[in-house]
């Protein structure tokens, strides 16, 4: 009789269901729990795309994570969250919850406290980790309760100022607080700055790290040797370096323990477990591979810090059709980069990602032009404006949700002083699969409000480079927003054009009703006024706004004084943004109309498939918006008939 088929075997990672089942496993079970999780991490992130590189680079550290502290009763605050996939595998999220990651209805690709307990402290910005952990700890000390809190931070969020500012703090906050440093010489692009240069020197400087640990031995070996290496402690501390240079982060007033081998779980362990019971605030220093696991994303940790969807075999991207259009950011770099070589005052300047925004171009055509400042956005903004004082004309490449960071500089710096900083604000709009950190929803609201800014938005690649063009000739601060992905496919002219700042663009005539549409919402205002002109037989114009400050306020007023209905249409939130400026203007103008303003609600936007999906669940499909303009008319027409009965 033949012995029945064998079953497969079971995976560990199917029967964990929370930390308590990571305690519980044998550490000679550990390395094939980590060698399980990398294999899902990259198939799923090879089918939805997402923060491969950062996550696999943290699988142990992770698991000793969670066999030495106990989540949710002690707290994790990563440091911008994107490399959470491992935690939430460990906390009950796997199985198909955490296949849909960054899709409708599955994980999102970042902390969420709403998402588990188990989520401390949601984040999608660098550089928060370590401030919120201290507030944490503190909050710990004043209700005297007695968990562990426990900051893990890369080493790029060390160049954000906010980090730095929380260091300074550390001691005179709270005695009970770790610090992990997580040390993979990368952020997005590789790390730059006198902070990168110096934790790259303690790693690789084995005089400090051996002198270190056999003095700590030394005083170990004696019967009271955790008192004396106490004192040891306090003694270094007060005679400033007395046996070897202290770390800078021993000079802040925290104990230092590394480098430690971040792929060893032994190693990890006993370091956590140590720091776990230091009776003062503790940084441990671990070194990691940033994509470990996948040789792709250790060739290229660039462009798998946050992949597209990929083939697991060779890391090549999905291709896209071959007749896709460039991105809007490619189509900035190029053209900025042929701006640089025709005048040597344009600099280029981004925060950490030359390729997201295209300035990558630039950095391979014209390098002395281009300047990555790491992730330091406050210092980006304040940089160009001293680079503007002098004559240059400095573009900042910014997210327009990572642009918030430095709102103070903006105004005060550079506004306030009328200099003529550009500000090329990608992913305006949304960023789906990212969710509400990434969505560049608010970025009109926060900037409209801005005297002397000039504020725009082209519909097309090659009104994107005559934008560009026209800011670089302002004499003050300008701000250009797109969206982020593939452009509409238009032929980009040799030479650009000077836009007359504040005029807009009338594409297509109408009577009944005339559709001011900004950016991407063009070509959507467009399709409209042709579907209601063919099912409706009405009259419907369409406005390419272009600036939404200053705003075209004499075609605006022409047209409420004649046409019944005026339509908004922007992907941006309602409150404040291009609607609002409409409606503001109009009564300014003391000019009575009827406007349907149509944009994002007043609410934080989750996550999901694509833009379409989004929009549909927020009755913003095409759909929704025709009915909308349609009901809109009809009762503006009941209205009338009624009066004039």
């Amino acid at each position: 009789m033949n012995a029945p088929p064998a079953s497969p075997p079971t995976r560990l990672l199917d029967s964990i269901r929370g930390p308590a089942d990571v305690q519980s496993l044998a550490p000679s079970q550990l390395p094939q729990l980590a060698e399980e999780i990398r294999a899902e991490l990259i198939a799923v992130t090879a089918k939805n795309g997402g923060h491969i590189g950062p996550n696999l680079g943290v699988v142990e550290l992770t698991i000793a994570l969670h066999r030495t502290f106990k989540s949710p009763e002690d707290q994790f605050v990563f440091d911008v969250a994107h490399q959470g996939y491992v935690h939430k595998l460990l906390t009950g999220r796997g199985g198909d919850f955490f296949k849909k990651l960054r899709q409708s209805g599955g994980a999102s690709g970042f902390l969420y406290r709403a998402e588990s307990p188990h989520d401390a402290f949601g984040a999608g910005h660098a550089g928060t980790a370590l401030s919120a952990a201290l507030g944490m700890a503190t909050a710990r000390d004043l209700r005297r309760s007695s968990e562990h809190v426990v900051a893990i931070c890369g080493d790029a969020a060390f160049t954000c100022g906010i980090t730095l500012e929380a260091l300074n703090n550390v001691v005179s906050s709270t005695k009970r607080l770790v610090v992990i440093l997580n040390d993979n010489e990368w952020s997005i692009a590789k790390n730059v700055g006198a902070i990168s240069r110096y934790l790259n020197r303690i790693s690789t400087s084995p005089t400090y790290n051996k002198l270190h640990h056999d003095v700590e031995a030394f005083f170990k070996s004696f019967p009271a040797g955790v008192e004396l290496n106490r004192v040891y402690t306090k003694w270094k501390r007060e005679t400033k370096d007395f046996f070897v240079e202290s770390s800078l982060f021993e000079k802040f007033g925290l104990r230092y323990l590394g480098p430690v081998d971040g792929h060893n779980l032994e190693a990890l362990t006993k370091n956590l477990e140590f720091a776990k019971h230091c009776d003062v605030p503790v940084l441990v220093h671990i070194l990691t591979k940033k994509g470990r696991g996948l040789s792709a994303a250790i060739a290229h940790p660039e462009k798998f810090h946050g992949a597209s969807p990929f083939d697991p075999a060779t890391g090549e991207s999905k291709k896209n059709p071959p007749d896709t259009p460039p991105n809007f950011q490619d189509v900035f770099g190029q053209a900025l980069t042929r701006f640089a070589r025709a005048n040597p005052k344009v600099i280029g300047i981004t925060g950490a990602m030359p390729s997201g925004t295209g300035l990558s171009h630039l950095a391979e055509g014209v390098p002395q032009q281009f300047f990555d400042v790491g992730i330091a956005e406050e210092h980006a903004v304040l940089f160009a404006a001293g680079l503007a004082t002098k004559g240059f004309r400095p573009v900042c490449a910014i997210y327009s949700t990572f642009l918030q960071r430095a709102y103070d500089q903006v105004i005060h710096d550079v506004a306030l002083q009328n200099l003529p900083v550009t500000f090329c604000l990608d992913r305006a709009g949304l960023s789906p699969n990212d969710g509400p950190t990434h969505h560049g929803l608010f970025d009109l609201s926060y900037l409209r409000c801005v005297p002397q800014a000039t504020i725009m938005q082209p519909k097309d690649e090659d009104e994107l480079v005559d934008m560009l063009h026209t800011s670089l000739h302002l004499p003050g601060p300008g701000f250009i927003r797109y969206p982020r992905g593939a452009g509409t496919g238009v032929k980009i002219k040799d030479q650009p054009a000077l836009l007359t700042v504040g005029q807009a663009e009338v594409l297509r005539e109408g009577s009944n009703i005339m559709i001011w549409a900004l950016g991407s919402m063009v070509t959507d205002a467009l399709k409209l006024a042709e579907k209601l002109a063919l099912e409706e037989n009405l009259s419907v114009g369409v406005v390419n706004a272009r600036f939404v400050k200053p705003l075209d306020r004499t075609l605006l007023l022409s047209h409420a004084a004649c046409i019944p209905l005026l339509v908004t249409m922007e992907d941006h939130v309602l409150a404040g943004g291009f609607g609002s400026a409409i409606i503001e203007a109009l009564h300014e103008g003391e000019c009575p109309a009827a406007v349907e303003r149509i944009g994002w609600p007043d609410k934080f936007v989750e996550h999901g498939n694509n833009v379409e999906v989004l929009r549909a669940s927020h009755g913003l499909s095409r759909h929704d918006i025709h009915r909308r303009v349609l009901n809109r008319w009809r009762n503006l027409r009941a209205e009338t008939v009624a009066t004039d009965a």
